[in-house]
């Protein structure tokens, strides 16, 4: 029988090297390998949607928000306040569900929906609940309406 020391002395040298890391606040890396080389204005995305739709982009901020279910979006918001959301699908990748108020940088293709008002309040209204904040329709305007995300390929999160 083989003697396992080797390897197990193999796991706790990666875990004595890894975990520092992590302490010091390296980040942590989820999905594939961010390529754009400079980052697109959060702000230029939602001002011109349509100049930036099907274009793959890498974003910078902070995470405001984070999906407490599967981890399948977050939000990242610059210092201006304005917040663009993060979504991928369940499972490909997972967003840390620690991650809010953390800096990030994420990749991923900008996409841009026309949808009907109705279609609109009501992912409002589930963005509030998600949230834990309260919702007024009110404050929604008059359209048109879009829903402007980015599909998310990788990200960088704290560090």
């Amino acid at each position: 029988m083989r003697s396992m020391r080797p390897i197990a002395t193999a796991a706790l040298l990666a875990c004595a090297l890894v975990l520092p890391a992590f302490a010091a606040g390296a980040g942590v890396h989820v999905g594939g390998e961010l390529t754009v080389a400079e980052a697109t204005p959060i702000a230029a995305i939602l001002a011109a949607p349509a100049d930036h739709e099907g274009k793959v982009v890498r974003v910078e901020g902070e995470v405001t928000g984070v999906c407490k279910m599967r981890g399948c979006w977050m939000e990242v918001g610059d210092d201006a306040g304005h917040h663009i959301r993060i979504a991928v699908e369940d499972g490909v990748l997972v967003f840390p569900a620690d991650a809010a108020g953390k800096p990030a940088s994420v990749q991923g293709k900008v996409v841009v929906n026309e949808v009907s008002k109705e279609r609109y309040v009501e992912w409002r209204k589930h963005l509030a609940e998600d949230g834990g904040e309260a919702f007024d329709e009110a404050k929604l305007g008059a359209g048109p309406y879009r829903i402007v995300e980015i599909a998310g390929t990788g990200a960088t999160i704290g560090g």
